[in-house]
């Protein structure tokens, strides 16, 4: 039994490593790997707190974006006993599914959902926010699938790179920069 004091996001935040110019020059990667494996329970738990347990019980299932998302989606989802819906790169997911195409900084690119989830109550939730093309597909996938979204929650919100609105909402998340 842990009977530590909940971490701060100060804290917590501290154990994200800042790699300068990566995937390319001129930008400052957000590394989250050292804190999802050295405080993922706390992560899950600072996440969890974003929304009040009325807004939790009005939720049936994460949808989960792949890659880092569907991390964050499971953990919540078993802390909270909720179902986790996963967002797919093509061809990861068999048939049949919804897609969805967006754009990116430099062309295209597709996501897919489970066309067979009957519809639920939905929250997206995902690590990083940048542009919004992810998050937005996503969106667009759960209306096709008729579920009802909640709204999105993001670890991190690069909100200068964005002004991504979920269902006319604002993203919650732990940090903004």
């Amino acid at each position: 039994m842990n009977c530590a004091a909940p971490m701060s996001l100060a804290e917590l935040e501290s154990a994200i490593t800042l790699v300068p110019d990566f995937p390319q020059p001129g930008i400052l990667f957000r590394d989250m790997s050292p804190l999802l494996a050295e405080h993922f329970s706390a992560t899950v738990q600072a996440l969890q707190a974003l929304l009040t347990p009325e807004q939790w019980n009005g939720i049936d299932a994460l949808v989960g974006i792949e890659s880092r998302g569907f991390l964050l989606a499971a953990g919540l989802a078993q802390a909270l006993g909720k179902g986790v819906i996963m967002v797919r790169k093509p061809g990861k997911l068999p048939p049949p599914v919804f897609r969805q195409r967006y754009a990116l900084e430099y062309g295209e690119d597709t996501l897919e959902m489970n066309a067979t989830v009957s519809p639920r109550r939905v929250l997206l939730i995902d690590d990083v926010l940048a542009t919004g093309g992810t998050l937005g597909a996503t969106e667009a996938l759960c209306l096709q699938a008729g579920h009802d979204i909640s709204g999105a929650v993001v670890l991190i919100n690069l909100a200068a790179l964005n002004n991504y609105q979920c269902q006319g909402n604002a993203p919650l998340s732990l940090w903004t920069y």
